[in-house]
């Protein structure tokens, strides 16, 4: 029982986490809305095996080795900053592009599944501040003493949470009346979108005292 409650307070912890908004929710949203279900979808689970890649890495100490190597933090930082200003810069770049008045079928074989899931798992992984969060939810509810059976079931809630989320921004955001009034306005929401990705690009690489 001590176990049980402990996991439905790391679960709610990080499903708070996980719908606040941040890169990981503009990516799925833009990819769902201009791209189709499929592509949002696909993203989604990207997202999902990305946090657990994270939630593992928490596990195993990841904060303990940045605490112990300040530097390898700060690089990644760098690095995930960077990818996240390249990602802005993209949707930037694609805003004056025209889309199809509909969505494909199957958009999502068209430029391959593994694009979106690509990008979805790159997105989740750029932001080593993830780690982080997921320590620290781990270090205030994780019982001194935990079976392997409860660890194994933390990482389950986690890809579930996660993708699970994003599964429901992708079905959502992909619906035909999202896309239209995206294809009406994509100019704008595409320049608007690529400034908010290159803005928390930017603070995440020049976060250097957090």
């Amino acid at each position: 029982m001590h176990e049980l409650t402990a996991l439905i307070g790391i679960a709610i912890a990080l499903a708070i986490g996980a719908m606040s908004p941040g890169p990981s929710f503009l990516i799925v949203a833009q990819t769902s809305i201009a791209h189709g279900r499929r592509a949002g979808l696909n993203t989604a689970l990207g997202m999902g095996i990305g946090a657990t890649i994270f939630a593992i890495a928490a596990l195993l100490g990841l904060s303990a080795l940045f605490s112990a190597i300040p530097v390898l933090y700060i690089v990644l930082k760098i690095l995930g900053g960077v990818y996240l200003i390249y990602l802005g810069f993209r949707i930037w770049q694609g805003a004056t592009h025209s889309l199809p008045e509909k969505a494909p079928v199957d958009v999502a074989e068209k430029y391959h599944r593994h694009k979106y899931f690509g990008l979805g798992f790159t997105t989740q992984v750029s932001n080593p501040k993830t780690a982080i969060v997921y320590a620290s939810v781990f270090a205030a509810l994780m019982p001194s003493a935990v079976s392997v059976q409860f660890m194994l079931a933390v990482l389950v809630c986690v890809f579930f949470i996660e993708a699970g989320w994003y599964v429901i921004v992708a079905l959502t955001l992909s619906a035909k009346k999202w896309r239209e009034g995206y294809l009406a306005y994509k100019k704008w929401v595409d320049r608007m979108a690529g400034t908010v990705m290159g803005v928390l690009g930017v603070k995440l690489a020049s976060s250097f005292a957090s």
